[in-house]
Order: C-alpha cells, then sequence, then structure tokens
C-alpha cells in the first residue's frame, strides 16, 4: 500500500503532523495547521465554548495574522468531515489571495483532497 502522504511536500508532511498531533491532544473535533510566507508554523484546534465557536483553520489563520503574517503557503485541515468549510477557504484567501494548496483529511492524517483558494 502507498502512503498517502508521499504525494505531498516535506513541509505539507510537516503541516500534517502538526494538525493531527494537535487534534490528538486536544480531543477537538478538528485540528489543522498553516505555514506562513516566511516558513512559520502555527497549528490550532476547534475551539468550542459557549461563547466562542472557532474553526481550527480560522484559528490557524487569525494566529498567523497576529503574528504579521502578510501570506500563506499552504494548509491542512484534519477532522471527520474531511472537508474544508467555505468559511475557512475564505479566510485563507483573505490572508493569502488565490491559489494557496488547502489539504483535507481525516484524524489519522490521511489527505484525501487538496482544493485551492
Amino acid at each position: 500500500m502507498t502512503d498517502p502522504l508521499t504525494e505531498l511536500s516535506a513541509e505539507d508532511r510537516k503541516l500534517v503532523t502538526l494538525a493531527r498531533a494537535t487534534r490528538a491532544r486536544t480531543g477537538a473535533r478538528e485540528g489543522a495547521a498553516v505555514r506562513d510566507q516566511d516558513g512559520r508554523t502555527y497549528a490550532a484546534a476547534t475551539v468550542d465554548l459557549p461563547s466562542l465557536q472557532v474553526s481550527a483553520l480560522g484559528v490557524c489563520v487569525a494566529m498567523a495574522v497576529a503574528s504579521g503574517a502578510r501570506s500563506l503557503e499552504a494548509a491542512v485541515v484534519l477532522g471527520e468531515a474531511g472537508a474544508v468549510a467555505d468559511a475557512d477557504l475564505a479566510a485563507v484567501r483573505d490572508l493569502a489571495g488565490t491559489g494557496v494548496p488547502v489539504h483535507a483529511g481525516d484524524p489519522r492524517g490521511t489527505v484525501a483532497a487538496t482544493v485551492r483558494t
């Protein structure tokens, strides 16, 4: 059987590892990770509090912006849905423009789809 991660670059495989570990550590619905234009990575889990709900990718984008990122090179979202929400794609597009790969996969880190902003 072929490793599904072999099609991703080494840098994108690192994002998968970060997203998977973050989700596993917190037990959240989703884990996500992004890489900015300088190669810095940000990983986060879904926030689901009574007064605040933010997707894992939304948290990553917010962390990147708060750290001064001007763009993103790639993103990964791992969760049961195995897909990227439209609002999350819009957030990545708002920061990074069009053409940024966003990989979606299951909680084990198997990437099933890649969409571009």
